[in-house]
């Protein structure tokens, strides 16, 4: 093992110690939210321990290996061993090494997805419709909650809009890379000819701020109407004003909500998405320069970025950020997202696997 991991390894082992002793402070036992971080922490923490004691056992069991070798009558057994221990070394240094990759901070939280149709007109809104239904899907296979916060449905039954908000363990951290530009080549529903049309929406992921969020929304800075809920979702409001549209003056950010009876509830739901937003806007604008000095290998998350196209007439999907393609459009769609996430996430932990080494030297 590399002295700068021995070292990095150290470091856990006290910091280790110190969580425990948090963790028995009774101030701390008393803050719901400090303790719940400081156990999640403690969760991992202690898994990067209990590894770094496995690989010091098997370092000291490969050294005794080494010596029965020189004794003959031991040495096709201490072969055996030295082969065992050697594998799970290896194994377990990589194991250690991504365990101590750099951590997205956000990647615990809760997120929301917002859908927007982009070229293409009604096939556009369309192809939003089956984003949200892929989303939805995707969320329900791993056992999260799911809230459609805002939805303005197209003529032909699409959507022009929708926000899903999506509540469970490490959601942001799944879904952060889905931001970007999600291109269609079908033949739409409108098309009498049979030509195979290109349409595009654009997907933002955005991590919802804790309940004692970074962002101070500041009431002087917003502008707050209220409006008549329209479409199949606001049919229950036609005689009364219960959506809410608010307005982030100094930023021209706007977040509404209209799937609520409760004027009230409306409100607080789009502040919560207002909420997020700015925080992604601070988001955006950190990693805008960290990439000046380094270009990721999954990409910026622009919303204008082309990052994956969906081709019905081949049955396929194409991740153009690592080159990933799948003829199983039709699973995808339902759902089935786990190939292209886990790709995603592969290529990241690669690329910063790659920076570490080149630390190391």
């Amino acid at each position: 093992m590399k002295p700068a991991l021995r070292q990095q390894l150290d470091r856990y082992a006290d910091r280790l110690a110190e969580l425990d002793s948090l963790l028995a402070d009774p101030a701390v036992m008393k803050d719901g939210a400090a303790f719940r971080a400081l156990s999640r922490e403690h969760v991992e923490v202690a898994g990067l321990i209990e590894r770094s004691r496995r690989y010091a056992q098997r370092e000291s069991d490969l050294a005794a290996a080494r010596e029965l070798a020189a004794d003959p009558e031991m040495a096709e057994m201490a072969a055996e061993e030295i082969a065992s221990a050697e594998a799970e070394l290896e194994r377990l240094e990589a194991e250690l090494q991504r365990l101590m990759l750099p951590r997205d901070p956000d990647d615990g939280r809760n997120a929301f997805i917002e859908i927007r149709a982009g070229t293409g007109g009604d096939e556009s809104a369309l192809f939003a419709g089956d984003l949200l239904r892929m989303y939805t899907r995707y969320a329900e296979r791993q056992g999260w909650k799911l809230e459609l916060m805002n939805a303005s449905e197209s003529d032909l039954g699409g959507y022009k809009e929708a926000v899903l908000r999506i509540e469970g363990d490490g959601v942001f951290g799944k879904l952060k890379y889905e931001s970007g530009g999600h291109r269609v080549q079908r033949v739409p529903v409108t098309e009498t000819q049979g030509r195979i049309h290109t349409s595009a929406c654009t997907v933002a992921v955005l991590s919802e701020p804790d309940e004692a969020a970074e962002i101070t929304l500041n009431p002087a800075e917003l502008r707050i109407d209220t409006f008549r809920a329209s479409g199949a979702g606001g049919q229950h409001v036609n005689k009364t004003d219960s959506a809410v549209r608010v307005t982030h003056l100094p930023t021209g950010l706007v977040a509404e909500c209209q799937d609520d009876r409760s004027q009230h509830r409306n409100k607080a739901k789009a502040l919560a998405v207002l909420a997020a937003r700015l925080r992604d806007r601070e988001r955006n604008e950190r990693l805008a320069k960290e990439a000046a000095t380094r270009k990721s290998l999954i990409g910026s998350g622009d919303r204008s970025d082309r990052i994956r196209t969906y081709n019905f007439p081949q049955g396929r999907v194409t991740d153009h950020r690592i080159n990933l393609t799948l003829y199983q459009l039709g699973a995808v769609l339902d759902g089935e997202l786990e190939p292209l996430i886990d790709g995603l996430l592969a290529a990241r932990e690669a690329e910063l696997l790659a920076q570490m080494e080149i630390g190391d030297r």
